[in-house]
């Protein structure tokens, strides 16, 4: 008997070695071990056990970027612009006379040839300036425009040479051309030989610019002894009928004509007669009473291009406004 229960206990044995180790659970992947649910439920197949897909979190939102703030612009090119659109253009003194419409004597009769005939000139308004233009008044011209007069090119002395302590004082040195050239950008232009000759005369045909008889106390004459410019204005007793100041004395002034002869006298009466000259006029501080050259009615000329000494300037004038 005890053999037969050794024989059942081998053939066993050989049995479970014959059947391999126990059954993987293939839901969980871990051994099923004695007590289980498959010994449990009578053998059945248990149920694989499914884990939920986890819900995954939505990213974050991508931040908007913030737009960059605007670049401002330099306030250095801003103040520049600023101050070349407020740089000024034109004289710094807006002083001018109106001279009516209306008929005048020009020229003189019993004068050098060149003064004469007296004959009736009409002409329209216009406007002169009521002084000489000044040093500081051209400077500002050559400031602004980089002008370089005649003298300032070839001559050992120039309007800058005596400018220095002077800025009231008329503008010397400076050619027909050179006068021109600053009326232009004046927004004006040289006065015409009638039109000068009428502002320092009025209607009445006299012969200086304050009456009939000349007086070294109404101007800049070589009679006061100064020997150069004084500023403009300092002898309000000469004015002109129609309160032009200094057309007598003190510098001669370049007018827009040619030196020609007028109507009536002889285009050989004086050799100077010509295109080759223009026209100045009222004498300068080194004139006086002697010769005329300080009347209303006197022509003096010279070459337009290279006529510049330290008793000529100028004046502008432009059309009535």
């Amino acid at each position: 008997m005890k053999k037969y229960f050794l024989v059942v206990a081998l053939l066993m044995t050989a049995f479970l070695a014959a059947c391999g180790p126990p059954e993987q659970n293939a839901a969980s992947g871990e051994s099923a071990a004695p007590g289980d649910g498959a010994a449990e439920t009578g053998g059945a197949t248990p149920t694989a056990v499914v884990l939920a897909t986890p819900t995954p979190r939505p990213a974050p939102p991508t931040p908007t970027p913030r737009p960059a703030p605007p670049t401002p612009e330099p306030v250095e090119a801003e103040v520049e612009a600023t101050t070349e659109a407020a740089a000024p253009t034109g004289p710094l003194f807006e002083d001018m006379v109106l001279i009516e419409a209306g008929p005048f004597t020009m020229g003189q009769d019993g004068s050098k040839p060149k003064n004469g005939p007296a004959h009736e000139v009409d002409l329209p308004a216009f406007e002169i300036d009521r002084f000489e233009v000044t040093n500081t008044e051209f400077a500002q011209f050559a400031e602004q425009t980089g002008f370089v007069t005649y003298a300032e090119q070839g001559s050992s002395k120039n309007w800058r040479d005596v400018a220095e302590g002077k800025d009231n004082h008329p503008v010397v040195y400076v050619t027909w051309d050179d006068a021109s050239a600053y009326c232009e950008w004046a927004g004006k232009r040289l006065p015409t030989e009638a039109e000068w000759e009428k502002a320092a005369r009025g209607d009445d045909a006299r012969a200086y610019p304050w009456g009939s008889e000349f007086n070294p106390e109404n101007g800049n004459f070589y009679e006061g002894g100064i020997r150069g410019t004084t500023a403009v204005g300092s002898f309000p007793g000469g004015a002109s009928p129609s309160g032009v100041e200094d057309m007598a004395g003190n510098v001669r002034e370049w007018v827009a004509d040619y030196f020609l002869p007028y109507p009536g006298q002889a285009a050989d009466a004086d050799p100077f007669f010509g295109e080759e000259n223009r026209v100045n006029r009222g004498g300068g501080w080194f004139d006086g009473e002697d010769g005329e050259i300080v009347t209303t009615y006197n022509r003096n000329a010279g070459p337009p291009g290279t006529s510049a000494n330290d008793d000529i300037g100028f004046r502008c004038a432009r059309d009535a406004q």
